[in-house]
């Protein structure tokens, strides 16, 4: 029998008192790190001052200041309170005291940089748990608190030494704080998977490009990672100094950008927003993520990654017209518009500017990632989710949207709210949600450098450029688990050379 030793775990910081959910031990708002304000902000994440009393682990830490209402729209639910204190983490163990080390899963959210928390509905750890991973989700600083560039800020570091990805800093201190205490919990600190999707999964890519990073994960877990490149230094603190100038700061000290009050970022006009891609140049991040791995010199260690069928939709929110792209494309370049005709043999353009717009985004990422895994010695599963809940398949047309895996994955369907009370997700959709899962948690617990494939309903083999195998969950928006050979490798061989000209918002 399990045992139920009270809710009461001792961590290196103090004492915490979780609460069970069913059979599982639960600890929400646990800091990681100090809060980053005042004189904190802008800096590295600092260690958390020790605590005597018990500390209550029963409810989930304040998440950065974002765009409310965004979040519950297009974000995955409402985020809580919203505070630039927001450096939080929670865990899910099925037991504190396993006979072995169990798997470690920590889950990094999407949202652009700019929106989400780890306590969504999506993201809670308890499905995974149950199946026996201690599952991790975090907090971290989004938009302009979380990448930031500034002359005055740059000064305060010694050369070679200067911080702007401050949110992936963040994401470095929750795995030390892993590494610290994920043994209390049942964890094994030497089997941790991270992963993510969207900016989450870019932020996966980002810390296997991190010499700050290394050791600190050992496998990651990739979904819709978009192929947007890295921002420049330079261009980030043009953009900073833009940002100060509109509050007034020309020639801004650290001083003065430090008193700004942080909920005024998040509102500010998107030609001044650092956007969904992380800062290239600086001590976290020396190089843009994109080269490092087409170079072949990321960390060493198993990666699964994939994307959706219709990952296009999520270009609605950045206002980008499908139809208009192509027009242009036609116009400006009509070798490549013919050459793209060719290639999908579709003649609407809003049509075939979705498809072409998704697989230069988002198809090209895992195919590049699995040539990256090969070069390095390293296995790799490439994925295609194409799966779309039965009762709402006349709603997504063109297949899955860009983040509808995320309750599959996390197998979160029963704590999801539909958005349409009429069509409630089906049997179906809950038993193919237990399947994706399964995949999800047997890479976390098995997968290793030597590994060849992944047992399942289906045996997933790793890539390999001769076979160029992908697991598609789902076909044509119904169930079905199946292997596809050389699936659009053509098309992705021409996007790994058109990108670095064509992939732009």
């Amino acid at each position: 029998m399990k045992n139920r030793r009270p809710l009461r775990l001792r961590t290196a910081e103090g004492e915490l008192r979780g609460s069970m959910d069913e059979d599982l031990f639960v600890f929400k708002g646990i800091p990681y790190a100090a809060a980053p304000v005042g004189a904190l902000r802008w800096r590295a994440p600092q260690p958390v001052a020790p605590w005597r009393d018990v500390r209550d682990a029963t409810a989930f830490g304040a998440a950065s200041w974002q765009n409310r209402e965004l979040c519950v729209v297009a974000g995955g639910g409402d985020p809580g309170v919203l505070s630039e204190d927001c450096l939080y983490l929670n865990v899910w163990t099925p037991d504190v005291e396993p006979s072995r080390p169990l798997p470690v899963m920590v889950w990094l959210h999407g949202g652009g940089f700019a929106m989400g928390s780890g306590g969504l509905p999506p993201y809670s750890g308890k499905p995974l748990a149950a199946r026996g991973a201690v599952v991790v989700t975090i907090n971290y600083r989004l938009g302009h608190l979380g990448f930031f560039a500034h002359p005055a800020l740059d000064a305060e570091y010694r050369a070679g030494g200067v911080v702007n990805n401050f949110a992936l800093l963040d994401q470095i201190a929750a795995l030390q704080w892993v590494q610290r205490n994920i043994p209390a919990f049942g964890g094994d600190r030497d089997n941790v998977t991270l992963f993510g999707e969207s900016s989450g999964a870019r932020s996966v890519l980002s810390l296997c490009c991190s010499p700050l990073a290394e050791g600190l994960f050992h496998k990651g877990i990739v979904q819709s990672a978009y192929s947007l490149p890295d921002k420049p230094r330079k261009a980030a603190l043009q953009q900073g100094e833009q940002v100060a100038a509109h509050f007034g700061l020309r020639n801004a000290t650290a001083q003065q950008l430090r008193e700004l009050p942080a909920e005024a970022f998040w509102r500010l006009d998107r030609s001044l927003s650092p956007g969904p891609v992380p800062i290239a140049g600086d001590a976290v991040l020396p190089q843009p993520m994109l080269t490092t791995f087409m170079a072949a010199r990321q960390h060493r260690i198993p990666l699964m990654a994939g994307s959706n069928s219709d990952e296009a939709s999520v270009l609605t929110y950045f206002d980008v017209d499908t139809a208009e792209m192509m027009r242009q494309l036609r116009v400006g370049k009509p070798l490549s518009y013919r050459l793209l005709k060719w290639l999908y043999d579709i003649h609407d353009d809003r049509l075939l500017g979705r498809a072409a717009a998704r697989d230069m985004a988002f198809s090209v990422m895992p195919w590049i990632l699995m040539r990256a895994q090969h070069n390095v010695g390293m296995p790799g599963w490439r994925y295609w989710f194409d799966y779309v809940s039965e009762q709402s398949r006349d709603l997504y047309p063109h297949g899955a949207w860009h983040g509808n895996e995320v309750p599959y994955a996390f197998n979160t369907l029963a704590t999801m709210q539909p958005g349409d009370g009429d069509r409630p997700y089906s049997a179906g959709d809950h038993i193919f949600s237990q399947r994706m899962a399964d995949y999800w948690f047997t890479f976390a617990r098995d997968a290793g450098e030597f590994s060849h494939r992944l047992e399942g309903a289906v045996s997933w083999p790793a890539w390999h450029p001769g076979e160029d195998m992908t697991l598609a969950f789902g076909d044509g928006g119904k169930a079905a688990l199946l292997l596809k050979r050389n699936f659009m490798r053509a098309r992705l061989r021409l996007f790994r050379l058109m990108m670095k000209s064509m992939v732009k918002l």
